[in-house]
């Protein structure tokens, strides 16, 4: 479909030049018109993708370099017959691949929940008569009527309103209902402020309307945002290129390694070919460190599992480890940083200053000045002021088993629980006729009888139109007064300046009125003064703020608020200074800049407002050409592009849409944004623990791939089969590895900077320490072997005594993993962590099955072993201990405090 200027912007034209370019009239298409643009322009409908088979996900997980070299080994095997060596290693493959498979899960579509946000039916007008239609049928041209309740169905320009309000927090993240009028604005209007529009997937809250079709299914604005979601490519986790990098390095040097050693076999000693291939695929066997990818995936699920108790549901494993990177945390403003419960703070009449204590629709808290509680029979001016609040509007809160709630307007809401904490009886006041609130007037009206005062006129709405209104104000004795508006316009600056929503209250005596209409009211109304109105923040959010900064981490907020609101929530909550000018980019001039002079700003700027989906998805993708590990909550629609596009992207789970939860990678279980703070603390526990148990993992394969290589250098027969080195490296990584995943989190872990993304998981005293590590262990197993070979045992017992002192050595190297930077020479080794205990059990138990049952030794060659075997193995390993603690000690005095 051809869009014309006036479609590209209907907002900004009439609605009558909108719909004549649209091809429609005042009695809406035809359905012939309609089958038209459907076959054209297709169903009102958001494109969904084809989801990823089974089958695909599957196999990405045998892409891996490691993998491919396990896959090589097996199939050497198989060509030369040797069956029970191939089934040990495809078993191994598959395993690990299921692993991985299976801790995935199935991937969920975002796209899918945005589908549930579109009405199902909606009015339209064809061929001259209304009717109900199928939502998905609508199409551009069409008119479409509207109520309170109503979703809006696709995007519309009003072409009639009749106090009309709308819901569009999901989509702009304000937090109370937009204002909607039929009057035309700015073409460079945000989306926020196009008054003049409805938006798929909002909701009526009050009035009707009218309006023509102007985008429908992806062209909607809900559509874009969908568009927005599926083009965003999720960028692997540090970890993941940090593992990728290291398996590339692995491969590396086991191919170099692999052909020296073939080389020499071949030329230097003159073995067969048999011998060699056996060598070769014995060396690669043992170098690659094939339980790699199922310990970092247990070690993440067992994460998972830990995020969960502490309200941190995680949707994405690798999610977990890369919170532990996060350098800057991007928060919507409404529902996330704020409870999205409309409050009044302050009470402003011409008596004085009251403030209000409490937060959200729950209805408790005091009315107070100067600290002491405000009683209405005291304070004659505070109650007339709630009386006319409580009585002038439609809202009221109610208790259910989820919390309190408001029924009705969220601002209106407010007052009715200001009301309840001063202790006006509302529910007492009779009403007996009302002037609903129109947004030409921005203002409602009700006649009431009052207890023990009479019938009264209320009003209640924008303080400028009912100071136009008012002649009289309340003095201090009570007796009326001229009005002083430039006060009032005093006060209702400081209010704003506070980013406080302001609403005023009017009354005049009506004795003997039974009925009022708007012309009434042109003057003559007593003002009662001003209510202050806030989205509070959470109450738990400004200390998490502050652990954030002392981590590290910046705290930016993103929010389509506006920007005095924004700034002031953010002084609140401790993102900007209390005092000093705060930078803040709005929407329009952030429209302005070019990406690459955003890219220049973005890290020093912590408020945005008045930003739409893609300006939150600008920012995201600025803050990561610097190298930024971005996280991005939020709770909205508009929040889903650029929480997926995030390093981490975090999800309200209580109010969040769910859109944005399946968009996000961790939702929050309890609504709580210091929860995303203890994530973060747990993320880098759970980065701590899988860096130990890479050290930890890697010399059991650098102890065999020496052994073998040796082996080979000299001419000796194999200590080594394939199938034995897988055993042993199984069994180690499935018990004893997985003992550090429960290690607790280094003291002063919030303490410390982010790391690096660019930081590797082996660090050069790391690298040193598995070498070391390698080389001690190796030894120990070369000289077993050759012990018992030069004492007349059997090749069998020779090997198997091989395979146990590589079993004993690793368990012994544990103890010494769990402190890495510090010394392992205390009693605190043997506590702390009772998974370590039950890991050496199960090894111990496994490695005895492995050297006494009949059946292992068909399938490993394995022999049983005497005491003697026992009691040496024993030794050696706690020599290893004592020995790689003196290695530790000298590479911290080389490395110093490096990780």
């Amino acid at each position: 479909m051809t869009i014309t200027p006036t479609e590209a912007t209907p907002w900004a034209e009439q609605a009558d030049a909108v719909a004549a370019s649209l091809g429609s009239s005042a009695a809406g298409l035809t359905t012939a018109d309609v089958d038209l643009r459907l076959e054209r322009d297709g169903g009102n409908e958001l494109p969904t993708p084809a989801p990823k088979p089974a089958w695909l996900r599957f196999l990405a997980h045998f892409n891996d370099l490691l993998v491919y070299i396990l896959i090589a080994a097996a199939a050497l095997k198989a060509i030369s017959g040797d069956w029970i060596d191939f089934t040990v290693i495809a078993v191994v493959i598959v395993a690990t691949a299921l692993i991985g498979f299976i801790q995935e899960g199935r991937a969920a579509s975002a796209l899918a929940s945005l589908q549930t946000m579109q009405s199902q039916e909606a009015q339209a007008l064809r061929d001259g008569t209304w009717g109900v239609v199928d939502a998905a049928t609508l199409v551009a041209g069409d008119i479409v009527r509207l109520r309170s309740g109503d979703r809006v169905p696709a995007d519309l320009r009003l072409v009639t309103a009749s106090s009309l309000q709308a819901d569009e927090a999901a989509l702009t993240g304000e937090s109370v209902p937009s204002q909607k009028e039929v009057d035309a604005v700015e073409a460079g209007a945000g989306v926020g402020d196009r008054t003049s529009m409805l938006f798929s997937g909002t909701l009526i809250t009050t009035g009707t309307a009218e309006g023509v079709v102007v985008a429908t299914g992806g062209r909607t604005e809900i559509g874009k945002i969908s568009a927005l979601v599926a083009e965003q490519d999720k960028l692997d986790t540090p970890l993941a290129r940090q593992l990728n990098r290291l398996g590339t390095q692995l491969a590396g040097l086991i191919g170099i390694l692999a052909v020296a050693m073939l080389a020499i076999g071949y030329f230097v000693h003159r073995l067969a070919a048999d011998d060699l291939i056996s060598a070769a695929i014995g060396f690669a066997v043992a170098a690659v460190p094939e339980g790699l990818p199922a310990l970092v995936t247990i070690t993440l699920a067992l994460g998972v599992q830990q995020m969960a108790k502490r309200n941190a549901i995680t949707r994405k494993m690798a999610a977990v480890e890369t919170l532990g990177s996060v350098t800057t945390i991007c928060s919507d403003k409404t529902g996330t940083l704020t409870q999205n419960e409309m409050t009044v703070r302050t009470v402003v009449t011409a008596q004085g200053t009251y403030d209000v204590e409490g937060t959200g629709y729950r209805p408790e808290g005091r009315v107070t000045a100067d600290g002491a509680v405000a009683e209405l029979a005291e304070h004659p001016d505070l109650a007339a002021l709630v009386t006319a609040a409580g009585a002038a509007n439609d809202a009221r809160v109610e208790e259910t088993p989820e919390g309190w709630r408001v029924v009705g307007q969220p601002t209106e809401g407010a007052l009715d629980v200001l009301a309840a904490k001063a202790g006006a009886d509302i529910e007492a006041v009779a009403r007996v006729a009302q002037v609903p609130f129109e947004s030409a007037h921005k203002f409602s009206a009700t006649l009431d009888d009052v207890p023990g005062v009479g019938r009264v006129v209320h009003a209640l709405g924008a303080p400028d139109r009912l100071l136009d209104r008012a002649t009289t104000q309340l003095g201090h004795d009570g007796e009326l007064v001229g009005v002083d508006r430039e006060a009032w316009e005093h006060h209702i600056d400081v209010l704003s300046g506070k980013g406080l929503r302001v609403l005023a209250a009017a009354s005049r005596p009506a004795d003997g009125v039974e009925g009022i209409e708007l012309d009434d009211l042109d003057s003559g109304l007593t003002f009662l003064g001003l209510c202050g109105i806030v989205d509070p923040p959470r109450p738990e959010v400004r200390d998490a703020i502050r652990e954030s900064h002392t981590a590290g981490i910046r705290v930016k907020m993103i929010t389509g608020d506006h920007a005095g609101t924004a700034v002031a929530i953010s002084r609140e909550l401790g993102i900007a200074p209390a005092e000093g000018d705060v930078p803040a980019l709005t929407g329009a001039e952030l429209e302005a800049m070019s990406q690459e002079e955003l890219a220049e700003v973005a890290r020093d700027v912590d408020i945005y407002a008045r930003t739409s989906p893609e300006h939150k998805l600008r920012i995201v993708q600025a803050l990561q050409t610097h190298g930024e590990v971005v996280a991005m909550t939020g709770d909205g629609v508009n929040d889903a592009p650029s929480i997926t596009r995030a390093d981490v992207g975090v999800a309200m789970g209580i109010k969040g849409t769910e859109a944005t939860k399946e968009a996000a990678d961790i939702v929050l279980a309890d609504d709580n944004f210091a929860t995303i703070e203890r994530a973060v603390e747990e993320g880098r526990r759970i980065y701590d623990n899988i860096r130990k148990s890479v050290v930890f993992l890697l010399p059991t394969n650098g102890a065999q791939a020496l052994v073998i290589l040796v082996a080979v250098l000299f001419g000796w027969a194999l200590p080594l089969s394939p199938v034995q080195i897988l055993w042993i490296n199984l069994v180690t990584a499935l018990t004893l590895s997985l003992a550090l995943a429960g290690e607790p989190a280094e003291p002063g872990i919030m303490e410390r900077p982010p790391r690096s993304p660019k930081e590797q998981v082996l660090a050069p005293r790391a690298i040193a320490l598995v070498l070391w590590t390698s080389v001690l262990i190796g030894g120990a197993t070369l000289g077993v072997y050759l012990y018992g070979r030069a004492n007349a045992d059997t090749y069998a017992i020779g090997q198997t005594t091989a395979v146990t002192m590589l079993a004993l050595g690793q368990l012994a190297f544990l103890f010494n993993c769990r402190f890495l930077n510090s010394s392992s020479l205390t009693p605190r080794v043997l506590v702390g962590n009772r998974a370590v205990w039950v890991a050496a059990g199960l090894m111990i138990a496994l490695q005895a099955v492995y050297v006494y049952a009949p059946f292992m030794h068909s399938w490993f060659g394995s022999a049983p072993l005497d005491l003697a075997h026992w009691l040496g193995v024993l030794l050696l390993s706690l020599g290893i201990f004592l020995v790689v603690e003196l290695g530790k000690w000298a590479s911290r005095r080389v490395f110093g405090a490096s990780r």
